[in-house]
C-alpha cells in the first residue's frame, strides 16, 4: 500500500473538515476541488457518483463523502485514514465547545459569527447545486436533465420526501443500466 498516498488522504480529510463549516454539502465541494481540481486523482464525473453514493447512504455525508472517496483511491485503508481524518476536527471541536457552550450560548459576538457563517454556507451550497446540475447538463443526457428538474421540483414545490425520490431515481437507474446491457448483450 503506497503509504505516502494514504497520509495525504489522512492530510486532505483533516484540514478540510477542520476548516468546513456548514455541513457535509460544504465538505463535497471542497472533496471535489482536492480530489479532481487539484490532485486530479478522479475525473469530475466519476465524483459526481460517488457524491451520489454518499447521499444516498445513511449517516453523515461529509464522513460517507470521505468513505467513497477513500476507498475509490485507497482501497478499506483509504476508507480507515479517510474517516479519521473526517471525524478528527468535528470531535475536537464540539468536546471544546461542550466544556463552553454556557459562555457562548448568550455571547453576542459568537452569535454575530454563526450567523456570517450560516450566510457563507449558504454561498456554498449554491456552488455545489451549480457544479453538480453543470456536469449533469454538460453531459447531454436528457434522461439525466429530466430526472434534475423533476426531482428538484417534487421536493420543493410538492414538499416529497427525498427518501422517495431517491428510492424511485434508483429504480429508474437500475432499469436503464439493466436495459443498456442487455441492450449490449443483444448485439454481441
Amino acid at each position: 500500500m503506497n503509504v505516502k498516498k494514504l497520509w495525504r488522504i489522512f492530510l486532505s480529510t483533516l484540514y478540510l473538515s477542520t476548516f468546513t463549516f456548514g455541513g457535509g454539502y460544504v465538505i463535497v465541494t471542497l472533496l471535489k476541488n482536492k480530489f479532481v481540481d487539484k490532485l486530479h486523482w478522479i475525473d469530475e464525473e466519476e465524483m459526481l457518483d460517488l457524491v451520489a453514493i454518499a447521499q444516498s447512504s445513511p449517516g453523515a455525508i461529509a464522513v460517507n463523502g470521505a468513505i467513497v472517496v477513500g476507498y475509490k483511491l485507497a482501497g478499506i485503508m483509504g476508507v480507515i485514514v479517510a474517516i479519521l481524518g473526517a471525524i478528527i476536527p468535528p470531535f475536537c471541536i464540539i468536546t471544546i465547545i461542550s466544556f463552553f457552550y454556557i459562555a457562548f450560548k448568550n455571547n453576542m459576538m459568537i452569535q454575530s459569527l454563526l450567523s456570517g457563517m450560516t450566510a457563507g454556507v449558504g454561498a456554498v451550497i449554491v456552488s455545489v447545486v451549480y457544479d453538480m446540475g453543470r456536469g449533469i447538463i454538460k453531459s447531454k443526457d436528457w434522461i439525466f436533465i429530466l430526472i434534475m428538474f423533476v426531482s428538484f421540483v417534487a421536493n420543493y414545490i410538492f414538499n416529497i420526501n427525498v427518501v422517495y425520490i431517491i428510492l424511485i431515481v434508483a429504480v429508474i437507474g437500475a432499469i436503464r443500466t439493466i436495459y443498456r446491457i442487455h441492450g449490449k448483450a443483444k448485439k454481441i
